[in-house]
């Protein structure tokens, strides 16, 4: 009988279930180890690698080009430190792209004479259009079977992380809420009622392709900002709820300017539930979605922050100071005093709520001329 031998594996395995682990925490690891913190933009490279990639991927918007090249060498000399390549650059500015070597720059731009129109290019999921700097979305349809597990799993293809879709996808999983209710089989065709609707909206998928969002939040020579506000609405129907914020900007001219940061829309549960309730989850949604908001922006000088209900009984809620509600009701309202406060919750007409869609739905059609 041979003797046991042990081998113990002295790298990680490219594949691994824990190699996106063991590489976000390797590369933190180099930015912490090799920044100096008396150097600016050793600083502003550890800063970005340490909250602005996503396993190998980095995203980052900086005010100028100078700033932009700035970054991207302090991050490539930092990570050279530890034998590690950053390459495969990408970005909206032709200046930024002609500092960086060719041999560095993305796959789709190596052959690429930079006085040409730039490529669209993948940013984690979502569709970019370089030389517009707009959002863009491609809905590639497979042959799923027509049936609630393939309806379920095309519903799930549509990746949209910020929710700008969310109007059409409400309509989507409203469909698949209907499946449930009827408790159809997973490998069952669709009854008569549903497959209508389900043809037709999965038939708008190929519309997608012509919405598009700017990437900016800030418009070009927009001048110096001089007031930043963030502005969240709620709204809920018997079919859905929903929020959807805004950044508003003003300038020293006074000039105004607003942008969609985010949304999201919810069906309303099976189990039937008062339009008051649902207000007020969509209000508790609204006050999470200003978290992160808040969080992932990284604004420093954020003047105010402002919620905005089309419903009397919700605000009736949360500024309540006296009475005791039952417990669905006295648990919501604390989760958002204890998020946002109860000071900037404000009333805003029905037909003035840009949420309404978010929870109603829309069509691809009005979507791409809603404002």
């Amino acid at each position: 009988m041979e003797e046991v031998v042990e081998f113990r594996a002295t790298v990680h395995i490219f594949g691994a279930t824990s190699s996106p682990g063991s590489a976000t925490f390797g590369l933190r690891s180099l930015a912490a180890d090799s920044c100096d913190p008396e150097n600016q933009f050793d600083m502003q490279a550890k800063d970005f690698i340490m909250n602005d990639f996503y396993v190998d991927d980095g995203l980052l918007s900086v005010d100028t080009a100078e700033q932009a090249v700035e970054v991207v060498n302090s991050v490539v000399t930092m990570c050279a430190k530890g034998n590690v390549r950053l390459h495969k650059f990408v970005s909206n500015d032709k200046s930024v792209l002609s500092a960086i070597p060719e041999s560095e720059h993305a796959e789709s731009l190596s052959d690429l004479d930079l006085s040409s129109v730039l490529p669209v290019e993948r940013a984690l999921g979502v569709q970019w259009c370089i030389e517009s700097d707009q959002f863009q979305f491609r809905v590639t349809l497979s042959n799923q079977p027509v049936t609630r597990r393939g309806v379920l799993s095309t519903i799930a293809s549509v990746f949209d992380p910020l929710g700008f879709l969310s109007p059409y996808i409400l309509l989507g999983k409203q469909i698949l809420q209907d499946m449930c209710r009827e408790n159809a089989g997973w490998d069952k065709p669709l009854s008569d009622q549903v497959m209508p609707k389900w043809l037709a909206w999965r038939d708008g998928l190929t519309g997608l392709g012509s919405i598009k969002v700017e990437r900016c939040l800030t418009p070009q020579n927009f001048g110096t900002i001089v007031s930043t506000e963030l502005h969240h609405f709620s709204d809920a129907s018997t079919s859905g709820y929903g929020q959807c914020s805004y950044i508003r900007i003003v300038n020293t001219e006074g000039r105004v300017h607003c942008a969609l940061l985010a949304g999201k829309s919810r069906v309303a549960p099976i189990k039937a539930v008062t339009v008051p309730r649902l207000e007020l989850q969509a209000a508790v949604l609204s006050a999470k979605m200003a978290q992160i908001v808040q969080t992932e922006l990284k604004l420093t000088e954020i003047s105010r922050v402002v919620f905005w209900v089309d419903s009397q009984v919700v605000l009736g809620y949360i500024r309540n100071q006296a009475r005791r509600f039952n417990v669905y009701v006295a648990n919501r309202v604390q989760q958002i005093k204890d998020l946002v406060g109860s000071d900037e919750w404000y009333y805003v007409n029905t037909a003035n709520n840009p949420a309404d869609i978010a929870s109603r739905g829309l069509s691809v059609e009005k979507l791409i001329e809603s404002s």
